[in-house]
């Protein structure tokens, strides 16, 4: 792992996820930039080698015998480039938080990094392992919506409504660290891959406008966008951090000609179907109708850690087959990403002008 030391929030999310299915070991790393901070973390959490530098750690494991196989970035999103390059060419498989990078430049010279490299490289946009998003996904591709005509989807959070202090906020709110966008990059990127990826649609263009309501913040912390996708379909995004009453509420519909889906991060074991003239349906994890993979029987709550566990349990597939399998997110999700954040930062900028996302095309 690189990054995820002492203070860190998601390189612990990571650790558990990946120990979950018994599929990893967690065994080096380089935690923090803080050589003693770096140590310290890495007594905390009984690793076997622990470095104070990426590039040494990339280089010492690629040469050793028991060296390992896969290496976690849990960094800010500025130094996503740096790390992923040093394991990449060392021909070590990179599993990286989201979004790809802090700038659509570095996105594709990263891009082009790990095109020239025999390793993986795989994106963690955790809502991409709820089982129902991915029965959502399967129904959507079997056709049960028909044309998709509609695609809404929010993301909206609170705990930026005043000027926060403490580590996680002071570098998702400085651009030099998380890149031009605030709540575009860091949540409105989640809801424009879920969009993407249940409605089989890519983003076309935008017009979108991004607000920092707070005063003095250097990075949007609302943002409101017109979507088109492509074969027609239209949507709406709304990513916001500034909204009272608001946790971590994430929700996805999607409209078709025949019928329309509903799902939310607050219910997440359920599907709302709705066909066009009939009552509505409630699709349940691991009940009637439900083809996809469940961890325990239906009825017991699966959440966020076991979602993130799956995106690890395919990792684990993934490495161990040497080929991405289909709905694990990686390179081009994490592109079309960039080309989002881009394209609505550019948007605003023109006053809310439709701008194309550029090279979308998944």
């Amino acid at each position: 792992m690189v990054g995820g030391g002492q203070g860190a929030f998601i390189g612990g999310v990571h650790r558990i996820a990946a120990r979950l299915d018994g599929r990893f070991d967690l065994v080096a790393g380089a935690l923090s930039s803080d050589p003693a901070r770096a140590e310290a973390s890495a007594r905390e959490l009984g690793l076997a080698r622990s470095y104070s530098d990426f590039k040494e750690m990339a280089r010492e494991e690629a040469a050793r015998d028991d060296g390992i196989e896969a290496v976690a970035i849990v960094t800010p999103n500025h130094m996503h480039l740096p790390a992923a390059r040093a394991f990449l060419d060392a021909g070590i498989h990179v599993i990286c938080d989201k979004p790809l990078t802090a700038t659509l430049a570095e996105a594709e010279e990263l891009a082009r990094v790990a095109e020239a490299s025999n390793a993986l490289f795989i994106l963690t946009h955790t809502y991409a392992g709820y089982p129902m998003v991915r029965e959502a996904r399967r129904l959507v591709a079997e056709g049960a919506l028909g044309e998709i005509r509609v695609v809404q989807v929010e993301y909206a959070q609170d705990w930026l409504a005043r000027d926060e202090t403490g580590k996680q906020a002071e570098w998702r709110t400085d651009p030099a660290r998380s890149g031009a966008g605030g709540a575009v990059g860091d949540i409105g990127s989640h809801a424009a891959h879920l969009a993407r990826y249940v409605s089989g649609c890519a983003i076309e263009s935008v017009a979108a406008q991004l607000t920092a309501f707070v005063p003095g913040r250097r990075v949007d912390d609302d943002t409101q966008a017109l979507l088109r996708l492509s074969g027609g379909a239209r949507g709406m995004l709304w990513a916001s951090q500034v909204a009272p009453g608001h946790d971590n509420d994430l929700r996805l519909r999607i409209l078709g000609s025949e019928a329309g889906l509903d799902w939310s991060h607050a219910d997440p074991n359920r599907l709302w179907l709705t066909r066009l003239g009939e009552p509505s349906q409630m699709l349940t994890r691991g009940g009637p109708g439900f083809e996809g993979a469940a961890r325990v029987p239906a009825g017991h709550p699966e959440g966020y850690l076991e979602a993130f566990a799956s995106l690890y349990a395919d990792a684990a597939d993934a490495i161990a087959s040497g080929t991405m399998p289909d709905g694990l997110p990686g390179l081009s999700d994490g592109l079309d990403g960039m080309r989002f954040i881009a394209a609505c930062i550019a948007s605003s900028q023109a006053d809310g002008a439709w701008t194309t996302c550029q090279g979308d095309d998944r």
